[in-house]
């Protein structure tokens, strides 16, 4: 039987703790750790913060946006539900003396609500029972005024036929494969990363050198990624028990009842990615 303690899911923090452990993001080099930033965060509105802005990290796995966003701002508070990933996060932000270390869940952040400057939660929220719940708990925590950064799972809404149905396919694995050992669980994504991931990403790769469209091509997104995050993503992607997915519509009306407005999407994957502003 699944074990839920208040929104979260044991198993799949559980996983996530195994997973950066394992990919702790030391093998991550700057650059692509930069790259990869400005994708999900190429919206946030920096310019609207102040230099000793306090915001948080939902869900803060490793640190490795963190790692990011610590230097800009005047604190950060790191919060994960996991024991082993919050050790992780520890160590990899050693010497960012602005961040500030919480083992809890969406459901019980020790911040005090209305006290935040920004906030963002990217992978994570998709992740936990009730992500409309989780949503509004984060909301909860900012001033008025104050931006969201949000990314969740896209529901495939803006691919063809042929993609989605090879996604079930992927899920239906990704549902034995989840519920497995750890260490079966760990192989088997490896394996996954190098036989599906690399030759598509590279062949994507190639392809957009060509001139011809490299979307088209599943797992493009990582045709200029390190085989390390290729790696890390694929234990995420097949390792984690709980997943959802959100169309774009269904996540601007979430974020809207959460009480956030002048929402705005990135045009560019990873999708969904979206900002916004508390209103209420």
């Amino acid at each position: 039987m699944e074990t839920v303690q208040g929104n979260r899911h044991t198993p799949t923090v559980d996983g996530f703790g195994d997973e950066w452990t394992r990919f702790d993001q030391s093998a991550l080099s700057p650059t692509e750790r930069a790259q990869i930033f400005e994708m999900y965060f190429g919206i946030f509105p920096w310019n609207r913060l102040s230099r000793d802005a306090r915001g948080f990290d939902a869900g803060c796995g490793s640190g490795r946006w963190a790692s990011c966003v610590a230097p800009r701002v005047g604190e950060l508070h790191c919060i994960d539900a996991s024991h082993e990933a919050l050790a992780v996060a520890r160590k990899n932000l050693a010497d960012h003396q602005n961040c500030r270390f919480h083992h809890a869940g969406v459901d019980d952040m020790p911040l005090e609500n209305g006290s935040m400057d920004f906030g963002y939660s990217l992978g994570v929220l998709h992740h936990v029972p009730d992500t409309a719940a989780g949503l509004r708990a984060c909301v909860e925590k900012l001033k008025l005024g104050a931006p969201f950064l949000l990314y969740l799972y896209y529901a495939l809404e803006n691919r063809p036929f042929w993609y989605r149905l090879l996604w079930r396919g992927t899920n239906a694995v990704r549902q034995v494969i989840s519920r497995s050992p750890y260490r079966l669980r760990y192989a088997a994504s490896q394996a996954i990363a190098t036989t599906v991931y690399l030759p598509l990403a590279r062949t994507a790769s190639l392809a957009e050198r060509m001139g011809m469209d490299p979307t088209l091509i599943p797992l493009s997104f990582y045709r200029d990624r390190s085989f390390y995050t290729m790696r890390t993503d694929a234990l995420d992607r097949f390792g984690t028990r709980l997943e959802k997915r959100f169309s774009r519509a269904e996540m601007k009306a979430m974020m809207e009842r959460a009480g956030l407005t002048d929402i705005e999407f990135s045009p560019r994957a990873p999708y969904w990615c979206a900002v916004g502003y508390r209103a209420r």
